[in-house]
């Protein structure tokens, strides 16, 4: 690799960890092409993605970001983890390492704060955006649909009481 390749990794890096709301560090040496593409896909459906990088310039493209608490992490065959979404990388780099025991969280950073393992698995037991949407819009919905049903109510209680009247009559 020329220093112009190096050059353009690092800068690709550096963007990597300046936009993601969270960064994952493991190591993953024994993962087979297989497994790799898995994680790969399972990470691109959760809207994140995975980047092997060699440390040395992940180190170099850590420096002055607010995720360089990971700069310590990059030893060995390390794989970066990484999704906008403060949550989907950790969810689905968690999700993935109980089924395979190859891939080893270290840790990582989140809004310039540094994770260790027990960090990484908090973070992705926490609900991710759409869920935390989701959740919002019900919460909004369910007064509307209370006045809906109150304001219906009368209506059908009025109903009720004249069908059975007739009834009676008949």
């Amino acid at each position: 690799m020329d220093r112009a390749q190096k050059e353009k990794v690092v800068d690709e890096l550096g963007q990597i960890f300046e936009s993601s709301g969270v960064v994952v560090v493991a190591h993953y040496a024994g993962l087979t092409v297989a497994e790799m593409q898995d994680l790969r896909a399972r990470m691109s459906d959760a809207g994140g993605a995975v980047r092997v990088a060699k440390n040395r310039l992940a180190k170099i493209a850590l420096e002055g970001t607010p995720n360089a608490p990971v700069g310590d992490l990059l030893n060995g065959m390390t794989v970066l983890a990484y999704s906008e979404d403060p949550v989907a990388a950790a969810k689905v780099a968690v999700e993935f390492s109980k089924t395979n025991e190859k891939l080893q969280i270290l840790g990582g950073a989140m809004g310039g704060e540094g994770l260790d393992v027990a960090g990484v698995v908090r973070v992705s037991k926490m609900p991710s955006r759409d869920e935390l949407l989701a959740q919002i819009a019900s919460c909004i919905g369910a007064p509307a649909s209370n006045i809906a049903g109150a304001i219906g109510a009368p209506a059908s209680n009025i109903a009720s009481i004249l069908s059975t009247i007739e009834e009676k009559a008949a």
